[in-house]
């Protein structure tokens, strides 16, 4: 590897990390600047850029038939665009005040820094891996890169049992267990939560739980891991708990993922209380002029609770990049923060969420009503017409819009985008309720399942003054 460079007479901007928001960063920073006025010199560890790693559980479980379908760029598409990338290298160090970076191939362990004018930082998230005795046996799987992906279904395609066990039921461990399900495989989700997808009130997740068994998952709540159980032959066997075993013949972790943030750490840049980078509107990190950070290793404000909050999206990481491209190149942009949006999917089932649950309301020391009202995805009486089950937070005596939850059959889910609009605007339950929506008996009843529960919020905050 030979990459240790100086500062010429233009500007250099180096980027860490070649996923979505570092890439998205590069890239507008190169459109708003010619070669000759900027030098982009990117970094990243693993073997591909600029891909969903969102997609990735259904590239394994066969919806997605080929993974370069998940890739949205290209390294040699990047480079094209006189973006100098570094595939299988890895920043070992930053060195803020000597405006450098340390960065190691993969491959060769070869060394050697290289100076910059600014930095974008954008190392993601890792995957969390809990201390337990045989987590690392040949077997057991966490998800989180277009390579975990691959080795996951090299491992499925040579494994001859069909036995699974899912550790987790965040996102990630629900649409695992899907994909294994779609595999064919038995699939078992130990989940030390009371119901599964804990970004939901558990009255909720009870939701997701039914339509789970209903698909033949076994659930198993309120259970920690104790130990991965391994054969003779080193591979698992089995996971334990306290007074369980269950056989596997193959074990996902979605257990979720925390900021990477350990360069930032020893670089001693600011880091929040999720332990993710600290950052003001423009993604500028704190106290840093010429370094910006985006994407999942970065805090972002919450809209709704005023406070900060790790949330791992691509749909963030995305945005979060065309704002430090924008500022880097030269030019303005600002990121306001989130409502926290997100939706998922069992099979048929569709499940969304934003803003805040119960507990996060509570933490937060804001008092409300709640609602939760049974609807249908159509017209009662037009053909596949199914049940939706709508909950709604509003604030008690202002009625402002808190949060909502959504699970239902096809369109649910992205019924939620209207709540997250009101949410952003700041809207009361009342308001709500003279939203113009569209209607026609094949997309919704005449009132809307939000409509009918911004309707009761509303009825309930009235009635509590």
């Amino acid at each position: 590897m030979s990459i240790n460079r100086t500062r010429g007479t233009r500007e250099r901007l180096v980027v860490i990390g070649g996923d979505a928001a570092g890439m998205s960063a590069a890239s507008q920073a190169r459109r708003l600047n010619k070669p000759d006025e900027l030098e982009i010199v990117a970094f990243e560890r693993g073997n591909f850029t600029s891909y969903s790693a969102c997609g990735i559980p259904y590239w394994v479980g066969g919806d997605v038939p080929d993974r370069d379908r998940l890739i949205a760029r290209t390294p040699e598409e990047h480079r094209a665009r006189d973006i100098d990338l570094w595939l299988r290298t890895e920043v070992t160090e930053i060195d803020p005040d000597g405006q450098r970076v340390r960065a190691r191939d993969v491959d060769s362990g070869a060394e050697s820094w290289t100076s910059y004018d600014k930095l974008v930082i954008a190392t993601g998230a890792r995957p969390i891996r809990p201390g337990l005795p045989g987590v690392d046996a040949p077997g057991v799987h966490g998800v989180q890169t277009l390579d975990d992906g691959q080795a996951l279904l090299d491992t499925l395609a040579r494994t001859r049992g069909r036995r699974a066990v899912v550790v987790g039921a965040g996102y990630i461990g629900v649409e695992m267990a899907e994909a294994l399900i779609n595999r064919g495989y038995e699939v078992t989700v130990v989940n030390r939560g009371s119901e599964p997808m804990s970004t939901l009130d558990p009255d909720m997740g009870r939701l997701v739980h039914e339509a789970m068994e209903g698909l033949g998952i076994t659930m198993v709540n309120d259970t920690e891991v104790t130990e991965v159980l391994t054969g003779d032959d080193g591979r698992v066997r089995a996971v334990a708990t306290k007074d369980r075993e269950f056989p596997a013949d193959v074990v996902v972790l979605g257990i979720g993922v925390r900021p990477e943030t350990t360069l930032a750490r020893a670089a001693g840049l600011p880091l929040g209380t999720h332990q993710g980078l600290l950052t003001d509107r423009s993604m500028r990190v704190r106290g840093h002029e010429n370094i910006w950070a985006g994407g999942d290793c970065v805090e972002v404000l919450d809209l709704v609770s005023g406070q900060q909050r790790h949330i791992p999206l691509g749909t963030h990481a995305n945005k979060h990049g065309q704002v430090i491209g924008t500022n880097a190149g030269g030019g303005y942009a600002t990121f306001p923060g989130v409502v926290g949006t997100a939706v998922s999917k069992v099979c048929d089932l569709e499940i969304a969420r934003t803003g805040l649950r119960e507990k996060d309301a509570h933490r937060v020391g804001l008092r409300f009503e709640t609602v939760t009202i049974e609807s249908t995805n159509r017209a009662g009486y037009y053909p596949n017409s199914s049940p939706m089950t709508v909950k709604m937070l509003a604030e008690h005596r202002t009625g402002r819009l808190l949060g909502v939850q959504i699970v239902g059959r096809e369109g649910a889910g992205k019924r939620v985008d209207i709540a997250a609009v009101a949410l952003t605007a700041g809207m009361t339950a009342e308001q709500m309720t003279t939203l113009d929506l569209g209607y026609a008996p094949p997309f919704s009843p005449v009132w809307d399942p939000i409509l009918v529960a911004a309707r009761k919020a509303a009825t309930k905050v009235r009635s509590s003054l």
